[in-house]
């Protein structure tokens, strides 16, 4: 009886003390209607608050760029608030420069609307699009990548540059009771503006990932915004070293059909690098295009080769057969896709090579 009383007594203080705190939720955190004011006055919008600026502006058909969905991860959801923003939290000074911070620059994800509050949003953003695709095509490209072509609604397009990225929109699905949504990178050339092709990674415990390979099939549909990024051809030199690997080719693909299509009288040498042989695709669909092309040259490469692979490429860290390839890079720009620590490693190759890093392009994911 007295085990019995005690757990009562826990049970009883703890329910007590779950509705005291959704009452408490519900007065402090119901800030009414607010307006957001953008560019001084262009454009007011009523809305709810409590939630984020980033999510707010997304449901007002305003697409901020954001790669995490809101996780505070990326930095790329920055915006001007000039008034209302409140204090500058822990989770954004990693990605705020000083001077921005004197602008007044915030993480639209971490900055949440309790007051009226005022803001700026570059023009160019208001011409972000949100689209219900229809899935053309599935590919498996390799054991955890494949490639998805969405075709747009009849009589639409897109106009977005080579390098660009989409956001790519979930549905609930087993465990998952909310929408979350990704950025990927535009795989297909800009020309081709009646579908967006993506690549994508299946990532372990990825949500959208894994929404993407298990839960599609061609004939569904999926909502994606943008384009999004700063991530494009610059071409200001005779030649340009492009470094990617695994799903991190689907820029550098676009920028490569970009240039061929239109003719820019550049060079082009782009290194792919992978473990194993198992983990390379598109090999022939590059090897022909640079038979066909003299202005364009394609070196893939694997890091550790297994025996059944018999491969007679190149070995080594995509940075060692970058080192080994380029060798005056002064009049050259850099243009890498893929994970942080390869980013970096690629930067300093190229920076012993004569292309400063004011000259080298990327897109970390």
């Amino acid at each position: 009886m007295e085990i019995l009383t005690t757990v009562l007594s826990v049970t009883v203080i703890s329910v007590f003390l779950a509705l005291i705190i959704i009452v408490a939720e519900y007065f402090f955190n119901n800030y009414g209607e607010c307006e957001i004011d953008i560019n001084n006055g262009d454009k007011k919008l009523k809305v709810e608050g409590g939630s984020s600026l980033l999510s707010t502006l997304s449901g007002q058909k305003i697409f901020i760029p954001s790669a995490c969905g809101g996780k505070a991860t990326c930095g790329l959801c920055k915006l001007q608030v000039l008034e209302g923003a409140g204090p500058l939290l822990p989770t954004e000074e990693p990605y705020l420069s000083q001077d921005e911070r004197k602008n007044n620059y915030r993480l639209a994800c971490q900055v949440k609307i309790k007051n009226n509050i005022r803001i700026m949003i570059p023009e160019e953003l208001f011409n972000i699009k949100e689209y219900i695709t229809t899935i053309e095509s599935i590919e498996q490209l390799t054991h955890d990548i494949k490639g998805f072509r969405l075709k747009l609604p009849a009589g639409e397009s897109v106009s977005f540059k080579a390098g660009q990225y989409m956001q790519f929109h979930t549905k609930p699905y087993a465990k998952i009771k909310e929408s979350v949504y990704r950025a990927y990178s535009i795989a297909n050339v800009p020309s081709d503006n009646e579908a967006i092709e993506l690549i994508i990674r299946q990532v372990p415990d990825g949500i959208c990932t894994t929404y993407a390979h298990t839960q599609l099939s061609e004939g569904d549909q999926v909502k994606i915004s943008g384009p999004y990024g700063d991530f494009f051809l610059r071409g200001d030199c005779s030649e340009i070293v492009m470094i990617a690997g695994g799903s991190g080719m689907a820029p550098i693909r676009s920028i490569i059909l970009y240039v061929l299509e239109k003719g820019i009288d550049i060079k082009m040498n782009f290194f792919f690098g992978a473990v194993t042989k198992k983990d390379l695709y598109y090999l022939e669909y590059f090897h022909d295009l640079a038979e066909r092309h003299d202005n364009f040259r394609f070196i893939p490469a694997l890091s550790k080769p297994a025996p059944e692979d018999n491969w007679e490429g190149e070995v080594g860290l995509i940075t060692e057969v970058v080192e080994r390839y380029v060798n005056d890079g002064s009049d050259m720009e850099g243009y890498l896709c893929g994970s942080p620590g390869m980013i970096n490693a690629c930067i300093n190759v190229l920076d012993k090579k004569g292309i400063p890093e004011a000259k080298v392009y990327y897109d970390k994911f």
